[in-house]
C-alpha cells in the first residue's frame, strides 16, 4: 500500500486534483468530507462545539453553521486551535478505520487540507502539494465560496504558507494554469505514484 498526503491551500485546486486521482484508480480518503461527518447533527463533536462557541454556530435545524463558525475561528488562532483539538482526533479515529479497510496493493490518497500545519508528512511515502499563487487562491475561494475578498484572504493566510508547504513536499503540482494544463499533471503524477507502489 502506497500512502499519499495531498495537501494545498484553499482555492488551490486540491479538490480536482483528488477527483482526478480517484479517478485514474486511487482510494480517496477525504479529511474534510470526514470532518463534516463527524460534526453532524447528534454526534458529541457537534455538542462539545456548541458548548465551546455557544448555539449561535448551529442552524436553526440544529447543524453547524460553517460560515458562522469560521468568522469566528479564522479571526482568532486560539479558537481555531480550540476547534481543530474537538474535531481532528475524530477525524484521526475514522481515517483509521477507512484504512484499515484499503486492499494491500491500494495507492490511498489522503486529501489533507492542513497536512502542513498539523506536521503530518511524517505519516506518508508520498507528500504531493497542489501550489497556487495567492491572488489565484483568493479569487477561486470568491468565485467557487462565496465569500468576500477579505474573507478569502483570512482563510488563506490562516494556512500554512506556500513556501512551507513546497518544504514538505516530495512532487509539486503547479496549478496556476487551466483545468488541461492541470489534467496533463495528474496524468504524470499518478504514473510517478504506481511506479512508486
Amino acid at each position: 500500500m502506497l500512502r499519499v498526503g495531498l495537501t494545498g491551500g484553499i482555492g488551490s485546486g486540491k479538490s480536482e486534483v483528488s477527483r482526478l486521482l480517484s479517478g485514474y484508480g486511487a482510494l480517496v480518503i477525504d479529511a474534510d468530507q470526514i470532518a463534516r461527518e463527524v460534526v453532524e447533527p447528534g454526534t458529541p463533536a457537534l455538542a462539545e462545539i456548541a458548548a465551546e462557541f455557544g448555539t449561535g454556530v448551529l442552524t436553526p435545524e440544529g447543524a453547524l453553521d460553517r460560515p458562522k463558525l469560521g468568522e469566528i475561528v479564522f479571526a482568532d488562532k486560539k479558537r481555531l486551535e480550540r476547534l481543530n483539538g474537538i474535531v481532528h482526533p475524530r477525524v484521526g479515529e475514522r481515517t483509521a478505520e477507512l484504512m484499515e479497510q484499503a486492499p494491500d496493493d491500494a495507492i490511498v490518497v489522503y486529501d489533507v487540507p492542513l497536512l502542513v500545519e498539523n506536521g503530518l508528512g511524517s505519516m506518508y511515502d508520498v507528500v504531493v502539494v497542489v501550489d497556487a499563487p495567492e491572488d489565484v487562491q483568493v479569487e477561486r475561494v470568491v468565485s467557487n465560496r462565496d465569500m468576500s475578498r477579505e474573507q478569502a484572504r483570512a482563510r488563506v493566510r490562516a494556512q500554512a504558507t506556500r513556501e512551507q508547504r513546497r518544504a514538505v513536499a516530495d512532487i509539486v503540482i503547479d496549478n496556476s494554469g487551466d483545468l488541461e494544463n492541470l489534467s496533463r499533471q495528474v496524468v504524470d503524477v499518478w504514473e510517478e505514484l504506481r511506479k512508486r507502489s
